[in-house]
């Protein structure tokens, strides 16, 4: 399974472009792997410029890889969300092909936060990891193990497209 995503991922490097955030009808498309406590598993992320450094957007996170203990169901294992994100790479002036975004999200399972930074290579190609956090859980009376999946800090990296 692992060789078909890296095999998928270096395919589609090919058919897409992109730069760093450049404002408001600017389109980011990314795809990489989850990483989180008793589970990995595949995230999606489409962000589009509404304003100079805003975004608005949507994320999904499937999880495949869930631990043997954990009897989670289609519902336990998915999950999405609208986004919001601060691009403030150009404001700190690092580099033109380099975006810092803090935001927040509102998921199926929770609100939470975000940090993530892109870097692009060609204006085709770029890479991402964002760090996520849940603020708050819709339902935090006594969560069970598969609800717990995505309530917890997670990782995300993964490849960075411009539509």
């Amino acid at each position: 399974m692992k060789n078909t995503l890296f095999i998928a991922l270096l395919i589609s490097f090919y058919f897409c472009n992109s730069q760093a955030f450049s404002g408001k009808g600017d389109s980011k498309f990314q795809v990489g792997a989850n990483f989180q406590n008793n589970g990995t598993g595949l995230n999606l992320s489409y962000d589009y410029g509404i304003g100079e450094n805003i975004s608005l957007g949507l994320s999904s996170t499937y999880l495949l890889g869930v631990e043997e203990k954990i009897d989670a169901k289609f519902g336990d294992r998915y999950d999405l969300r609208a986004r919001f994100n601060a691009n403030i790479g150009n404001v700190l002036a690092i580099d033109k092909n380099f975006d810092l975004y803090p935001g927040l999200s509102f998921g199926l399972k929770n609100f939470g936060g975000h940090l993530g930074a892109r870097y692009f290579f060609t204006n085709g190609f770029g890479l991402y990891t964002e760090f996520n956090v849940p603020f708050a859980e819709y339902n935090s009376d006594d969560l069970s193990p598969a609800e717990e999946l995505h309530n917890q800090f997670t990782i995300h990296i993964g490849a960075s497209f411009n539509l």
